[in-house]
């Protein structure tokens, strides 16, 4: 058994240093730098990645310089990657290290993964990278590897600990952080979601799926949900060349990031009353709706929105009066603020100066 768990590991690490893909972070050795990817790479494709990887060290080059940052400024340089959750936990979790672990990132498994924003997944990549500790990382690739090698048509909880327990078995010691970062390229190479390249695998001789006429089969795929859509109205509240934004609560969705004024029009409610009623609400003020610009459509994880603005004037010059922290700027000031990416959608629709009321 001991020998057959070698031939495992020795034969994927063999074909992984001939395939293994060329990602900026994996020539690194600074656990800030692996850590940052991993947080990065998390519900979002490798090639987005790349780009960002590379924006954010450039402004923040040491978790400690991220520790020291303003919350604002690091959601700006993440903006449009999404997911802004791992922003913010990312700073909470590299002012923790900084104040209670001296700035060295801890490399005791519990420890670790206690930080904000850290999982088991986590945990396991970047210590077993970084540190060469024997932690097996299971991603959506891996799993599917380890299910078809198992030949499980179903990831339940008994199921998945069954697969954990396997690759503790074959990890390799020595090379812990190449061998799952080996067979996350098998399952994105090789092993994939549609179509299994068996002839071309590894650890085919392993795999029972590859003794059967479709090991796509396996493990079956998880069905899809429909995401709720929601009809949205914002407002541009123009004031001598100005125009309002707020900032949302960091504890709702897309927390941190600056919006325009605005909200959800209800079932059966026009979007010029629904904006009225939402600019009251939000900013106790009466407000006079002038030109409305093209709507535009985005997509989140769990939901869908179709959003239109309309420029508006305040009724009556009065003052505005939000629980939420706001400010007066100009269209060209757009670039200093972390605003969703819908946001930047609707302001390319927007001929600011011929449009501006």
């Amino acid at each position: 058994m001991k020998h057959e768990n070698t031939l495992f590991s020795k034969n994927l690490l063999s074909w992984y240093d001939i395939n293994k893909r060329t990602l900026p972070w994996r020539s690194e050795s600074d656990p800030y730098r692996i850590w940052l990817s991993e947080i990065m790479l998390q519900q979002t494709q490798t090639e987005r990645v790349s780009h960002y990887y590379f924006k954010w060290l450039k402004r923040f080059p040491s978790l400690k310089s991220v520790a020291k940052a303003k919350e604002e400024s690091l959601l700006k340089v993440w903006e449009g990657l999404g997911y802004y959750n791992r922003c913010r936990n990312f700073h909470r979790a590299a002012k923790t290290v900084l104040k209670d672990y001296n700035g060295k990132i801890p490399k005791q498994f519990k420890l670790f993964k206690s930080l904000p924003g850290i999982g088991d997944y986590t945990a396991s990549a970047v210590l077993s990278i970084a540190f060469d500790i024997p932690l097996p990382a299971i991603d959506g690739n891996i799993k599917r590897v380890m299910a078809r090698m198992l030949r499980i048509k179903i990831i339940t909880k008994y199921n998945f600990r069954r697969i954990q327990k396997e690759l503790e078995k074959f990890i390799d010691k020595t090379r812990p952080g190449d061998f799952n970062q080996a067979l996350m390229d098998l399952g994105n190479q090789i092993c994939r979601p549609n179509q299994a390249h068996c002839y071309a695998c590894p650890i085919k001789s392993f795999c029972r799926a590859a003794q059967t006429d479709h090991p796509e089969k396996y493990p079956r795929p998880e069905l899809s949900k429909d995401i709720p859509h929601y009809d949205v109205v914002v407002g541009l509240i123009w004031k001598k060349g100005r125009f309002l934004i707020l900032k949302r609560d960091n504890r709702k969705h897309l927390g941190g990031l600056w919006e325009l004024p605005g909200g959800k029009i209800d079932y059966r409610e026009s979007p010029e009353k629904a904006l009225i009623r939402e600019i009251k609400e939000e900013c106790n003020v009466d407000v006079i709706l002038g030109k409305n610009t093209e709507p535009i459509k985005h997509r989140y994880s769990h939901f869908a929105i179709t959003v239109r603005a309309f420029h508006c004037q305040l009724h009556n010059g009065k003052k505005i009066f939000s629980n939420q922290p706001n400010r007066w700027i100009t269209p060209q000031q757009i670039i200093e603020f972390p605003f969703p990416k819908a946001n930047h959608k609707l302001f390319a629709k927007i001929n600011f100066e011929a449009d501006n009321v």
